[in-house]
């Protein structure tokens, strides 16, 4: 089987995704909030179909997920990349609905999608990779919820591989160092822009091919024998000194 599912597949990184397993020959099918521009990067990537989802929602996952499962005739991988940032805050300023909202999509929306992908995948195996952050690893000043629920979902991404192996299902992570995006640099200064590419050893932002490049090896039978894992796309970046980037979150 070659269908596969990306939900949160209307942003940038996350059309980059579709786009690059659709070159590889995958039949995929793209799931958004945003159904109309889900349906606009499906038609410029030649995907199969457009869904809407809204991962706060069970219902609305498991509808979706089922529906991808039926249009690609099985579903053998997935891409979660749905996730916010929340507000720029520190810890004891943060409100309880702002700190709600991202744990709800960024963690419970993933713990979603991935229970609906997982019993679609039990009778052929299949794939899933997570779109995660550096911030599971380090922490960000004034991005607490953000980065709790990334180092989340490093402990989501082990304990499913775990569970599923034996069905022949494999669960990796993918974590971006700081992508270089329009929303990015619509929240950043041109000073900020050059200092956090310096802070990347490679010396410039992660572009959004990097990271699909990554993901598509990651469903691919080359990472056949990879699982519980998480690649750092980062340009080198925890190789470093991440604590000198200051608050922000890395999409």
């Amino acid at each position: 089987m070659t269908g596969a599912l990306v939900v949160g597949g209307a942003g940038a990184i996350g059309a980059s995704c579709a786009e690059a397993l659709v070159a590889g020959g995958w039949s995929v099918v793209v799931a958004d909030l945003d159904l109309s521009a889900a349906e606009r990067v499906g038609e410029r990537i030649g995907a199969a179909g457009a869904f809407q989802v809204d991962v706060t929602s069970t219902e609305s996952v498991q509808r979706a997920t089922g529906a991808a499962d039926e249009l690609l005739g099985g579903l053998s991988a997935a891409v979660n990349l749905a996730a916010v940032g929340g507000p720029a805050a520190r810890l004891h300023e943060y409100a309880d609905e702002a700190w709600s909202r991202v744990v709800e999509v960024n963690l419970s929306g993933t713990f979603r999608c991935l229970r609906a992908q997982v019993a679609a995948m039990l009778p052929t195996g299949g794939s899933i990779v997570v779109v995660s952050s550096v911030g599971g690893a380090v922490g960000f000043a004034g991005a607490a919820a953000y980065s709790t629920t990334k180092h989340g979902l490093t402990g989501m991404v082990r304990s499913a591989a775990l569970e599923y192996a034996a069905d022949g299902i494999r669960v990796n992570a993918v974590a971006p160092g700081f992508v270089d995006t329009a929303f990015l640099r619509s929240r950043r200064t041109a000073a900020e822009i050059a200092r956090l590419e310096a802070a990347h050893p490679l010396g410039r932002l992660a572009r959004v091919e990097d990271v699909a490049a990554t993901v598509a090896h990651l469903v691919s039978p080359a990472a056949g024998f990879v699982t519980g894992s998480t690649y750092d796309v980062d340009g080198g970046l925890l190789a470093g000194h991440p604590g000198l980037l200051g608050a922000g979150q890395s999409q």
